[in-house]
């Protein structure tokens, strides 16, 4: 019996990514979703882990590097550990992050995402990433940030899921100027530079599933970016991005751009 309101005959794309991922929260809608775009994308499970690793260099590169202590992280998914607030917290412990997702079955396990260390803080917001003044607004995010400090603000593979008349340009730029200088910005996206026919297959399969998927060019991903500095080195496939066990043989085998950038 699935949660309160989750709809187990739609498919959602934090299920889709936990099986992908090895995990158990999923519907058989998830799974027939997953295995239609790893048939068109075969290497779509690698994929998912490479986003992860991203994940973790990035965190680590935030906390250490650049100083950051405070983290908002949308487009969370299922908690698949470590979790970014435990690859922070364990190079700074003091690290406070807050998650945000629209996914049901997420709630259900955001015990898991708020098992933080005492000196730090973890709180989850379910809610959707249209509604950036409401995230911005929630009481669980300003008693958790202090928003006249730097905070990294992360959307790991989830501006996907929006269409470009959803204008995701003008919905993070709501985000990105309610936070200071000194803050960063990191995205990853997939996107159809790399092998346009299997992207294009997985986007029919997508479609046919009901479920959004845009991949966007190097060029509309960087103006997510729009007069934010680049760290280098730069918008670059994801697999290439400070990578720490050398350069990847085929860094184009994993179909997402990632970047990250500070505000000025």
């Amino acid at each position: 019996m699935p949660p309160s309101g989750v709809d187990s005959t739609v498919p959602h794309s934090a299920r889709v990514y936990d099986w992908w991922l090895g995990g158990k929260d999923n519907f058989a809608v998830d799974r027939a979703m997953g295995a239609a775009l790893i048939e068109a994308i075969p290497t779509l499970r690698t994929m998912a882990k490479e986003n992860r690793g991203f994940v973790h260099r990035v965190a680590r590169y935030l906390v250490r590097e650049a100083g950051i202590r405070q983290f908002i992280d949308i487009g969370t998914g299922i908690p698949t550990r470590p979790n970014l607030h435990e690859v922070a917290q364990a190079v700074a412990p003091e690290t406070r992050v807050v998650y945000v997702d629209n996914d049901p079955i997420v709630l259900a396990h955001a015990r898991a995402l708020m098992i933080s260390t005492e000196q730090g803080r973890s709180e989850y917001i379910h809610a959707d990433l249209r509604q950036p003044e409401k995230i911005l607004a929630d009481a669980r995010l300003t008693e958790t940030l202090d928003l006249d400090q730097p905070v990294a603000l992360t959307l790991i593979a989830v501006l996907m899921l929006l269409r470009d008349s959803d204008d995701p340009v003008g919905l993070l730029r709501t985000l990105m100027q309610a936070l200071p200088s000194g803050s960063y910005l990191a995205i990853t996206h997939p996107t159809q530079d790399f092998n346009p026919t299997e992207m294009a297959a997985a986007v029919a399969a997508a479609t046919q599933g009901h479920m959004t998927l845009v991949p966007r060019t190097r060029a509309e991903v960087e103006r997510f970016f729009d007069g934010w500095d680049l760290v280098e080195p730069g918008i670059v496939p994801v697999m290439a991005w400070q990578p720490e066990d050398g350069t990847p043989a085929d860094p184009h085998a994993a179909y997402y751009w990632a970047g990250l950038a500070r505000k000025p």
